[in-house]
């Protein structure tokens, strides 16, 4: 059962709700995605009638009716299972328009939000954020903090982390090993350093993790390397003893949508042990690495009638359950259909962000879009710049921003030094440490001048 019904009234009319599925859908601000489901709200009054009655829902509301059966997913099964009641007590009383403004207030400090965090529920989080401006988005998320660690520090107070993007189609090592240098040279990679292959098998993973740990052995990197494949692939690979520092996931926020990535909640859970008995890390033990984005439930038509802003929600409960070292939404990946231009793209980043930081994620983003969308590089540097005020995790570097194999754009290693110098953001600790030590740093800034070892190494490509 997926609520009572609701209505509101707004002049001489009536808005009618079927049940707190339809309330949360016609509530979500306007995208794509939700009218090609036939989910969205059908005018801008339809909407702000869904949200004035949503403001006065009690949270409590979220407990006693899932939105998919507690029977028929285990996603559900876990949000249940796993929530933490003492945790929610602080704002147990609240509606979600009271939460709102808790959550703006100055009670609402970092210790406090940390605690809550367990008590939060994805639908609860998705549910709060659709009544928020960009600006409260921002404002209670730079609030949020949350760190992890395997080979550095990631997620403290004024610094913001890149994943070096080395993406080659063909997986030429030479293109690889230039793209990592290229990244490196300009101060990226601390967050991990994350291929995507583009032949996905477990030979050609293999040599991929051991090429990355032979160059973060050689140089010393305090960084951690992974090669994003489908989580069976990874546990092959570590049977045969590759070098696997994080384990890659990609997500959903329902059982359907996760069995369409050919995944379960068991199986990452095997995989978790699995990465942990290697024992790689220097300074944690967070091992896993998982990828989200707004309209993979819809895609894989496994939604449930769920809008699919609270779908993406529901995958971080997912992430949740596992203490990964790295949760980013890649929110204009899919595409247009479910995100159809810049507006919407910057709208769903902060609230990707927003609703993870509060559950208690370490949440980054890929600050992108495919060519087709109606949305270019200026959106882009709009949606890093309130990512980076907003206190994200980490971002992507891509040579250019432009990934040559996935055919998607990003954000660039430059992109990672204007963000860091504009808001006076810095590296992870031990990578700063080490960027400073190798000549790469000084003062804090880039060095012109390449370093002399890092010569060697591009006469080597």
């Amino acid at each position: 059962m997926t609520g009572p019904a609701y209505s509101h009234i707004v002049g001489a009319r009536t808005y009618a709700f079927a049940d707190l599925r339809a309330l949360m859908s016609k509530a979500s601000p306007a995208r794509s995605g939700d009218h090609l489901a036939g989910l969205a709200a059908h005018s801008a009054e339809e909407r702000v009638a869904a949200q004035m009655t949503l403001a006065a829902l009690p949270l409590s509301t979220f407990l006693q009716h899932a939105l998919i059966p507690y029977e028929d997913d285990e996603v559900t099964r876990l949000i249940i299972d796993s929530h933490d009641a003492r945790a929610l007590a602080i704002i147990g009383d609240l509606t979600v328009g009271d939460l709102r403004n808790w959550l703006l207030g100055d009670s609402a400090d970092s210790a406090t939000l940390a605690r809550l965090a367990p008590g939060i529920t994805p639908e609860m989080a998705a549910a709060v954020s659709k009544i928020m401006r960009v600006q409260d988005l921002v404002l209670v998320a730079r609030k949020c903090r949350v760190t992890t660690a395997f080979r550095n520090t990631l997620g403290l107070e004024q610094r913001i982390a890149t994943r070096l993007q080395p993406n080659h189609p063909t997986d030429d090592a030479t293109g690889i090993a230039a793209s990592i240098l290229d990244g490196l040279l300009y101060g990226s990679g601390d967050a991990v350093i994350g291929i995507n292959p583009a032949t996905d098998n477990v030979p050609q993973v293999v040599a991929l993790l051991h090429m990355l740990d032979a160059i973060i052995s050689e140089y010393g990197i305090p960084t951690q390397s992974c090669v994003l494949t489908h989580v069976t692939n990874t546990m092959a690979a570590i049977e045969q003893g590759a070098p696997v520092d994080l384990v890659f996931q990609s997500i959903a926020g329902t059982e359907a949508a996760n069995a369409g990535f050919g995944i379960s909640l068991s199986l990452l859970a095997e995989a978790q042990a699995a990465a942990l008995a290697l024992g790689r890390g220097t300074v944690g033990s967070n091992v896993m690495y998982f990828e989200t984005g707004q309209g993979s439930a819809l895609s894989a038509n496994a939604h449930h009638g769920v809008d699919q802003q609270t779908c993406e929600a529901r995958a971080y409960a997912v992430a949740r359950a596992f203490d990964p070292l790295l949760v980013n939404s890649v929110v204009g990946f899919i595409g247009p259909e479910y995100l159809y231009d810049g507006k919407q793209i910057l709208r769903a980043g902060l609230e990707d962000h927003f609703c993870a930081k509060l559950l208690g994620l370490p949440m980054g983003c890929d600050v992108c879009y495919t060519n087709h969308a109606e949305a270019d590089q200026d959106d882009m540097d709009v949606l890093l710049t309130m990512l980076g005020a907003a206190g994200c995790n980490f971002i992507m570097g891509v040579p250019g921003s432009d990934d040559i194999m996935l055919n998607y754009q990003s954000t660039s290693f430059h992109d990672a030094l204007y963000v860091r110098q504009v808001l006076g953001l810095r590296p992870a600790p031990e990578f700063e440490q080490w960027l400073h030590s190798v000549g790469i740093f000084g003062d804090g800034k880039l060095e012109t001048a390449l370093p002399g070892r890092f010569q060697q190494a591009l006469a080597r490509l």
